[in-house]
C-alpha cells in the first residue's frame, strides 16, 4: 500500500483511472485499518492484561514473606521494617504502587499463594537450589549468605565435619536446609534429623540455645543477628558456601512483573543502593566477639539500670537506647573512666568540649550523659542538610570519635574515588586512608587513626541493636 504512494517514478505512466483505483484501495485499507483501531480501543478493557499491568492498575503489589529478623518484622515504633521489606518497597515505588507484606509462617504456604496468583513473588531470604528452579523463576541474586551448623557451645566437642556429627538436627519443613540434609543421607546415613513445620529458624536457634536440640543450620546473616544476644550460639562448620538469595516468581510464562525486578535489582547493584541496604541491616553485625558480647549483656544487667533514667531524660530527640551504646562504647558505662589523651567520664569528653557544654564535672554522670547528648547533637545538626537517616547519625558518631574535620577529610576522598561522600558505607572504606601519607598530605587536617571510627561506630550499632532487642524483650527495666 505505502509502496503505491512512494513509488513516483513510475506515477506519470500510469493513467488517471488507475491512479485513482489504487488511491481507493487504499483509503479503504486506512477505513478498515481505522475501525479496527475503534474496535480494539472499545474492547481493551476486555482484553486479558499481562501481570504488571494488573499491578498497576489495582495500585497494590503483593509480595510474600515470612516474620523473621532478616526478612520482615515491626520494630520498636510498631513500623514494618527488614531487608526484604525494605528492598520489595523499592520496587514498589519504582512502579508507582503501594506495597502489601503477606505474611506467612510456612514456607510452603508462600508457595501455595504463588501458584494460586494471589501473591506477585516471595521474597523471604531464598536461595537458588535445583529443586526450587524446576518449578519457580528466580531473579538475579541480590545477596549471598553462608549456612552454617550450629550448637551451643559447652555442650559437646565441635564438630569439624558430618562425619563427626552425633546428636539431633532439627531444620524448618520445606526449607533449602531439609533439601541439603536430604542429600545429605545417601552419603551420611548416620546423621539422626528432622524437620518441623511448627518453628521457624529464629525458634531452631532457641532450642539450641535451650538444649532442646543438639543442632540446626542456619544462614549467616540470621546468626550474626542472634549472637548479638545469644553469643553462645556456636559454628561447627559451613554446610554451604555461597548460597545466593534471591526473589522467587511463578513460571507461568508472564514476563511483565519478573523484567520489571530483573531491572530494578539489576540498577540496585549498579548504583550501590543494594549495598547500603545490605550493610545497613548486616554489615555491622558480621564481626562477632564472644567475650565483649558476654560482659555487655551482663553490664546491662548490674550497670546499666542505675544510669538507664538519665540516658532516657537527656536523650531528646535520639533513642535513648543509642545513647546508651555510645556510652558503653566510650567508658563501659564508668563514670570514673579515663583515656591517656584525658578524655573523660561516662561520655569521655575532653575538657574544652566539656567547657563548651557547660559540663563542670566530666565525672559526674548526670552532667557527663547531658554534656554528651548535646555534643551527639550538635554533631548531627552540623552534616550537610542532604544526608539521610540511618546514614546522617553514622556520620556524627564517626565525628563525634574522630572529629568533623577528619571525616570531613575523609568525605573529600570519597568524592575524589568517584563514591558518594554522603553514604557511610562509602565513607567508611575511606576513613581508614587517612593513616597513609599518600592521601593525607592532601587533605586539611592531615593525618588520624581513621580506623578508629569506622570500629566505634560498628561497636555502637551492635549494642544499640542489643539494647533494642533487650529493651523488647523486658530485660531491661521500664520507664
Amino acid at each position: 500500500m505505502l509502496k503505491c504512494f512512494s513509488n513516483k517514478k513510475s506515477q506519470h505512466l500510469r493513467s488517471t483511472d488507475e491512479r485513482f483505483g489504487e488511491m481507493h484501495r487504499a483509503l479503504r485499507a486506512l477505513m478498515v485499518l481505522f475501525f479496527a483501531v475503534i474496535l480494539a480501543a472499545c474492547n481493551f478493557d476486555s482484553l486479558e492484561q499481562n501481570q504488571l499491568q494488573r499491578i498497576e492498575n489495582r495500585g497494590v503489589l503483593y509480595v510474600g514473606t515470612m516474620m523473621g529478623p532478616t526478612n520482615y518484622y515491626l520494630d520498636s515504633f510498631e513500623q514494618e521494617a527488614g531487608f526484604e521489606f525494605e528492598l520489595a518497597r523499592g520496587l514498589a515505588d519504582k512502579l508507582g504502587v503501594r506495597l502489601e507484606v503477606i505474611n506467612r509462617y510456612e514456607l510452603r504456604e508462600l508457595w501455595d499463594l504463588l501458584d494460586s496468583q494471589d501473591i506477585d513473588f516471595v521474597a523471604a531470604g531464598l536461595d537458588v537450589t535445583e529443586p526450587r528452579l524446576q518449578r519457580y523463576r528466580f531473579t538475579p541474586a541480590y545477596h549471598a549468605v553462608d549456612q552454617k551448623l550450629v550448637y551451643k557451645q559447652g555442650t559437646r566437642n565441635r564438630p569439624r565435619d558430618w562425619s563427626q556429627v552425633e546428636g539431633m538436627i532439627r531444620v524448618v519443613t520445606s526449607s533449602s536446609h531439609a533439601e541439603l540434609l536430604a542429600e545429605l543421607e545417601q552419603e551420611h546415613p548416620h546423621l539422626t534429623w528432622t524437620s518441623s513445620h511448627l518453628y521457624d529458624a529464629d525458634e531452631l536457634l532457641d532450642h539450641v540455645i535451650n538444649e532442646t536440640i543438639d543442632f540446626t543450620i542456619v544462614d549467616s546473616h540470621h546468626l550474626d543477628i542472634k549472637r548479638r544476644t545469644w553469643p553462645d550460639l556456636s559454628i561447627a562448620f559451613t554446610v554451604r558456601d555461597p548460597a545466593q538469595l534471591a526473589w522467587a516468581f511463578a513460571d507461568n510464562g508472564d514476563d511483565s512483573l519478573y523484567a520489571a525486578a530483573i531491572e530494578y535489582i539489576g540498577k540496585h547493584h549498579e548504583s550501590g543502593e543494594l549495598l547500603t541496604l545490605i550493610d545497613r541491616h548486616f554489615g555491622h553485625v558480621s564481626q562477632f566477639n564472644y567475650v565483649d558480647t558476654q560482659a555487655f549483656i551482663a553490664a546491662t544487667e548490674s550497670v546499666l539500670p542505675e544510669y538507664i533514667d538519665l540516658f532516657r531524660q537527656y536523650a531528646g530527640d535520639f533513642d535513648w537506647r543509642l545513647l546508651a551504646a555510645i556510652s558503653y562504647q566510650e567508658s563501659h558505662w564508668n563514670p570514673w573512666a579515663r583515656s591517656a589523651t584525658g578524655v573523660r567520664g561516662l561520655m569521655m569528653l575532653t575538657l574544652p568540649t566539656a567547657e563548651q557544654l557547660n559540663v563542670y564535672n566530666r565525672i559526674d554522670p548526670e552532667q557527663s550523659i547531658r554534656g554528651g547528648a548535646e555534643y551527639l547533637r550538635q554533631l548531627h545538626q552540623r552534616l550537610p542538610d542532604r544526608m539521610t537517616e540511618p546514614d546522617r547519625t553514622w556520620f556524627a558518631l564517626a565525628a563525634y570519635n574522630v572529629g568533623l574535620g577528619h571525616l570531613e577529610d575523609a568525605r573529600v576522598i570519597t568524592q575524589r574515588q568517584g563514591a558518594d561522600p554522603d553514604y557511610w558505607i562509602h565513607v567508611r572504606e575511606r576513613l581508614p586512608l587517612l593513616r597513609q601519607r599518600q592521601f593525607y598530605r592532601n587533605t586539611r587536617f592531615g593525618f588520624a587513626r581513621g580506623d578508629e571510627p569506622v570500629r566505634y561506630v560498628e561497636n555502637i550499632r551492635r549494642y544499640y541493636d542489643t539494647l533494642i532487642w533487650l529493651d523488647e524483650q523486658g530485660r531491661l527495666p521500664a520507664n
